[in-house]
């Protein structure tokens, strides 16, 4: 009968340490679940920031040879309708760092500096290859969607790279994360809440770890308890 009462409480114990190990994998496999998410999330997260990190900086990179970009490669975001039918307003365009300038021909869609605009950044195609009254290589551009050709030729030194590409629409996604609103919205809000998730998560397993660990010395202690007894029992 003493033997018996024994076996059960090993048996209990037993249960009580599958049933810990079954929450710990299921514990592990939820933390193995977001930590996924989480890499997702910096995955979609992080090329956001850097394009905006870009874009901002270029605010600040007026008539210069030099512009920020990864690979040669750099996004802008299209603010005019001119090249509407190839290059719709509010798309992220991709441009590519040109290292020959001299050697663009008709049909090539350049990016260059026009001072006429205050510094900025204008993407028009090349509609003619030609020289200025001095003999000097020039480009004479035009926007896609404009009646007219541009007004002044665009020189070599000026360009700073060719269209490669765009994202119908995320221009304005950019654009509205560089507002206050976008970025607590877009950025800070969804980070907010998966850190305070994930610590909370951490506080309730942590919590429900140390619960089941006393519940299980308990038992054990329990054990030991009955085994002295029915040992000090035989003995008499």
């Amino acid at each position: 009968m003493n033997d018996n009462s024994t076996e059960t409480a090993i048996e209990s114990v037993s249960d009580k340490s599958s049933k810990s190990d079954s929450k710990q994998n299921k514990n592990n496999s939820s933390n193995k679940t977001l930590t996924i998410l989480g890499i997702v999330a910096c995955i979609i997260l992080a090329p956001i920031l850097i394009l905006n990190i870009i874009l901002i900086i270029q605010g600040f990179t007026v008539d210069s040879n030099s512009i920020p970009n990864i690979g040669g490669t750099f996004p802008l975001i299209v603010k005019s309708g001119s090249m509407s039918g190839t290059i719709e307003t509010g798309d992220l365009m991709f441009a590519h760092t040109a290292e020959d300038t001299s050697a663009f021909k008709k049909g090539d869609i350049i990016v260059y500096w026009d001072k006429a605009e205050g510094g900025s950044l204008v993407t028009h195609r090349i509609i003619e290859v030609t020289k200025d009254d001095n003999g000097k290589l020039a480009y004479r551009t035009k926007g896609d969607a404009n009646a007219t050709a541009d007004a002044k030729l665009v020189y070599p030194e000026k360009i700073i790279g060719t269209y490669q590409g765009r994202i119908a629409g995320l221009g304005n996604v950019a654009l509205f994360m560089q507002t206050i609103p976008g970025l607590i919205i877009c950025v800070i809000l969804p980070l907010a809440i998966f850190v305070i998730y994930d610590i909370l998560r951490r506080r309730h397993i942590q919590k429900s770890e140390q619960t089941e660990a006393a519940a299980l010395m308990a038992e054990i202690e329990k054990l030991k308890s009955e085994k002295a007894k029915l040992e000090s029992d035989s003995k008499n």
